[in-house]
């Protein structure tokens, strides 16, 4: 790929040549006048120790990226627009009683 058509926040296809052995998926961060920095979205089970002692951030040179598949993209997307709810948990009368046992021992 061409320094010309990385740009940031794009998605694309990688490989490393020494941490990693399959090729991933990045996000990409930063770009330098050979490389570019991506953030690790997506990858091969095989690699999950390298990938976390890499802080899922990666530098690639320009020649081992290439566009990521479509098929992929709208995987991710699909797992990035996921909802998420999120509810408040109301205390049972069990702990509704240890914390009122609590406050009364710091009271005294």
């Amino acid at each position: 790929m061409k320094k010309a058509d990385v740009k940031p926040n794009s998605i694309v296809s990688a490989k490393s040549e020494e941490e990693l052995t399959k090729p991933f998926l990045g996000k990409v961060e930063k770009i330098y006048e050979n490389s570019a920095m991506l953030a690790i979205i997506d990858f091969d089970q095989e690699d999950e120790t390298a990938v976390g002692d890499l802080n899922k951030k990666i530098v690639v040179n320009f020649k081992n990226l290439k566009s990521a598949p479509k098929r992929k993209l709208k995987e991710i997307e699909a797992l990035a627009n996921s909802d998420v709810k999120v509810e408040k948990i109301t205390p049972t009368k069990k702990a509704s009683a240890q914390a009122d046992s609590t406050t009364e021992k710091k009271s005294k």
